[in-house]
């Protein structure tokens, strides 16, 4: 009589428990759009979710502690023409997201750390170059400021959001619609799936291929044969409306902690979060190894010219503090790069006007470097006053 031997892993009993009523995020108009997108991105800072919107494409930004019922008047981020189909949090600034629309564009945002008072408008900057719908958004996992996106017509586009300029275009890999593309860990290749029913293996820099249910199904990836091991499934009664997905270093370490999806309903967001039952209160090493982190590990034109870098990891051990709000900066190369041409000098004419405005622009250029090491000054002449006030402060007391 033969005995079924069972394989030991540290994730045999994980299990998943929807959050508390007062943890989830009620009231929200998800979007009804008929697009195969997960309507739902998260970060360590931020829950974002596509909503229906009069009039265009908009989607909500929540703070993750504001759980709750949502005020129907609260601040969407707007700016699309048409219905808004995918976004995706930049994942080494945790204040930055991208957002892909029926109407062709693109749109990077800068959400701020406070509540806005009224509808965010006016992107940081539109990416333009598709001919039909962008209905897949992916930020490159190592470069800064590299963003993938697909759309309707069969196409992918690799840009340098910190230019706007398009990096690659991949044009003539997908005989049908695109499905879903996704990075590897380093994001040297893409794998892809398409209407053809071919999963594709992408090296994007050489232009050459390489190689709706209400469950949730977890397996263990492990060195050794068979690779992959199905663990557990959780079920609900409701099917899911789209799907989040928490990166690593926004998980709860001291709750053992290993996964959590934000599971879009008709109305409603619910946090669900899987759990390795352990005993002791101490911190998990084999649940928790190093993990990746906000700081990317190259630059666009870095990974452009054929670098590649694993992503830049951080320990988990005391948690992890999203860092401060930081800015994302754009800079448009083919405007500021354009210098007039050298010759003769010659009486001013209509064909001097270049000239003239690349004079008038240096001269803006210098009263804006200006203004700001004056705002620079204030700034910290504020910060020594209000130093001083507490030292009067505490003087007193």
């Amino acid at each position: 009589m033969s005995r079924r031997v069972v394989r030991q892993s540290k994730f045999r009993h994980v299990f998943g428990q929807a959050a508390k009523a007062d943890q989830a995020y009620e009231d929200i108009r998800v979007s009804k759009v008929t697009w195969d997108s997960s309507f739902c991105a998260v970060n360590p800072k931020f829950l974002a979710i596509i909503v229906e919107a009069g009039g265009g494409g908009a989607f909500i930004v929540l703070p993750l502690a504001k759980t709750g019922r949502v005020d129907k008047n609260y601040p969407l981020v707007t700016g699309h023409t048409a219905p808004v189909l995918d976004i995706d949090w930049c994942p080494h600034n945790d204040n930055v997201i991208a957002s892909a629309s029926d109407d062709t564009t693109i749109m990077v945002w800068q959400i701020p750390d406070y509540t806005p008072m009224r509808n965010i408008t006016e992107p940081i900057i539109t990416l333009e170059g598709h001919s039909k719908r962008v209905g897949i958004l992916s930020w490159h996992p190592t470069a800064r400021n590299v963003l993938l996106s697909a759309g309707g017509d069969n196409v992918i586009i690799i840009w340098n959001v910190g230019t706007g300029e398009v990096l690659l275009s991949l044009d003539d890999m997908h005989p049908d619609v695109i499905h879903s593309v996704c990075w590897n860990s380093n994001g040297s290749l893409l794998a892809t799936t398409c209407k053809d029913k071919t999963l594709r293996i992408i090296d994007p820099r050489k232009g050459q291929v390489v190689a709706g249910d209400s469950s949730i199904r977890y397996f263990e990836i492990t060195d050794e044969p068979p690779f992959v091991h199905y663990l557990n499934t959780f079920s609900s009664k409701e099917p899911q409306r789209g799907m989040g997905f928490m990166p690593k270093r926004g998980l709860d370490v001291s709750k053992c902690e290993i996964a959590r999806f934000y599971k879009l309903h008709e109305r409603k967001c619910e946090p669900i979060i899987m759990t390795v039952p352990r005993k002791s209160d101490l911190f998990q090493d084999d649940l928790y190894p190093d993990t990746p982190g906000p700081e990317p590990a190259l630059e666009a034109d870095e990974w452009l010219s054929g670098q590649d870098a694993e992503p830049v990891l951080i320990s988990l051990r005391d948690g992890y503090v999203p860092p401060k709000h930081r800015e994302l900066r754009v800079t448009k190369r083919n405007i500021l790069d354009v210098r007039p041409p050298s010759g003769p000098r010659r009486s001013q004419s209509a064909s001097d006007a270049p000239l003239s405005q690349q004079h008038t622009l240096e001269t803006l250029l210098e009263e804006i470097k200006a203004l700001r090491e004056r705002v620079q000054a204030q700034e910290q002449r504020i910060t020594a006053l209000e130093n001083m006030l507490c030292e009067l402060v505490d003087g007193t007391d």
